[in-house]
């Protein structure tokens, strides 16, 4: 027996121009090269009682038995190749999960997309029906699917994984809240891999090297220092500003050895300035200045 697909391929393109009149014509495909498929990540819902409770988008998993999710970070295409790639992945992975299933599975695999915004091209293409703070249903579509644009996220525990995909201002909202709920070794990964900005980069890295826990020193110390060791400029910017907390320090200190009282807004003068040598300055005069004021001319 032949092959019947061959044959019906020659049908089309031997007879289409000529049953249309040239309206139509026929062309092979060109190869699509598709060495690897696979998107980033499964989620396995084991237990879907236990998610009722939690903020969006987890009480839509209870549905289902398991969710493709596709992350796009900051810097990540999110135009519409991008997304349709993403589908691609989507319908790969449907396809393997109707050919694995023994029980003859014929549901649909979930996608839920975690991008820091939604693109505006996708707001005038498609529906968004929100089902959370930034979670929105994708309409339509003949399978479920979850736009989670991270940005726009509430800070809470549980969406810390989806919280990670935020950009800008509010990855450093994001980066400052979450520092003192997760373990350190968590955080310089943080410091480490994502696109925060430079001065909260500095913050959390300061705050990390100001830790009190010996154990937790010990365990850290050798990422910290490998994550300094790249980026020398931080490193000198996190030595000026241990200077600068030190002279601060010990500042107060002679003043309030001398009994030398500061008001409010003249703490505030102290913490708010970041010139060491003003600092020093005020240092100096401090030792015989007869007031707090006199010391910080």
């Amino acid at each position: 027996m032949g092959h019947p697909d061959q044959f019906a391929k020659r049908t089309f393109a031997d007879e289409t121009e000529r049953i249309t009149g040239g309206a139509v014509t026929w062309r092979d495909p060109p190869e699509i090269g598709l060495v690897k498929v696979q998107g980033d990540g499964l989620l396995l819902v084991r237990h879907p009682d236990r998610i009722a409770g939690l903020s969006a988008p987890w009480p839509e998993a209870r549905m289902h038995e398991e969710i493709l999710v596709e992350l796009k970070m900051p810097g990540d295409h999110l135009d519409f190749p991008a997304v349709e790639r993403a589908l691609l992945r989507r319908q790969a992975r449907q396809v393997q999960r109707a050919e694995e299933s023994a029980r003859g599975w014929l549901g649909q695999e979930p996608l839920w997309l975690v991008a820091p915004h939604v693109p505006d091209w996708l707001r005038t293409q498609r529906a968004l029906v929100a089902i959370g703070p930034g979670c929105y249903r994708v309409e339509p579509s003949f399978f479920p699917f979850l736009w989670i644009a991270a940005n726009d996220l509430p800070l809470r525990d549980e969406l810390v994984p989806f919280l990670v995909a935020r950009s800008g201002r509010a990855l450093d909202e994001f980066a400052r809240w979450v520092a003192s709920r997760m373990p350190l070794a968590w955080v310089l990964g943080m410091v480490r891999s994502t696109a925060m900005s430079a001065t909260v980069r500095e913050e959390l890295l300061w705050w990390v090297g100001k830790g009190e826990d010996p154990e937790v020193k010990a365990r850290e110390r050798e990422i910290l220092q490998a994550l300094l060791g790249a980026n020398p400029d931080v490193q000198q910017k996190l030595v000026e500003k241990g200077r600068i907390a030190e002279a601060r320090t010990a500042l107060r200190r002679v003043l309030a050895q001398r009994q030398l009282a500061l008001r409010p807004e003249e703490d505030a003068r102290i913490e708010g300035c970041a010139e060491l040598d003003v600092l020093e300055r005020w240092h100096e005069r401090a030792v015989t200045a007869a007031t707090a004021a006199e010391a910080l001319e």
